[in-house]
């Protein structure tokens, strides 16, 4: 008796999830398609029909962030991406850089977990990656044009780079000092981007 269409897309969700988590742990080339596969439960065989290649997996990973552990991330941090409201823009920058997020290596952002890894893959990738990234900017900067902030849009792309900058430095630096210093100052320098002056 075949699968219906819905076994079908929930095995395929969980494959993606699978290799997000495992691909944010040890990077594209660190993770084979029998790695996700055993991980999901399933075999190999079964991959094939939902994905060509590890590459098309990989696109699916990044662009599942948004709606998928993103959407929860936001709900936690009590952010509507929806309709943000002035203080949005704030929560969604101490909620970014937070010890709790740095720590949560799995469940990272893949701005912060994948950049090497999507700047060496495919169009398809970095495309996804830019929509998480646009997606970003475009709710902080929802949040300060609340405040009728004339500069929302620079000040947004600005508190993006900080966020994700700050974090990727971060995860990449040994557990230091400088480490924690970065974070800070990076936390520190878009809190003060939220007041509009």
């Amino acid at each position: 008796m075949p699968y219906s269409s819905t076994h079908k897309e929930k095995t395929r969700t969980r494959i993606v999830e699978v290799a997000r988590t495992l691909f944010n742990i040890h990077g594209f080339h660190g993770v084979t398609i029998d790695m996700v596969m055993a991980k999901a439960g399933l075999t190999r065989g079964g991959f094939y029909n939902h994905f060509s290649t590890k590459e098309d997996l990989f696109c699916a990973a990044v662009s599942s962030f948004l709606m998928g552990r993103g959407a929860r991330w936001r709900h936690e941090a009590g952010i509507n991406a929806m309709n943000p409201d002035s203080e949005a823009a704030l929560q969604m920058i101490q909620s970014y850089l937070s010890d709790a997020h740095l720590g949560a290596v799995q469940d990272q952002c893949p701005m912060i977990a994948l950049p090497s890894d999507v700047a060496r893959a495919s169009p398809e990738v970095r495309a996804a990656f830019q929509q998480l990234l646009t997606a970003m900017v475009g709710l902080l900067q929802r949040s300060l044009l609340q405040q009728e902030d004339p500069q929302a849009r620079q000040k947004a792309m600005a508190m993006a780079a900080l966020c994700v900058g700050g974090m990727v430095l971060a995860r990449t630096l040994p557990e230091c000092e400088l480490a924690t210093e970065i974070r800070s100052a990076a936390l520190q320098t878009a809190t003060a981007m939220t007041s509009s002056s």
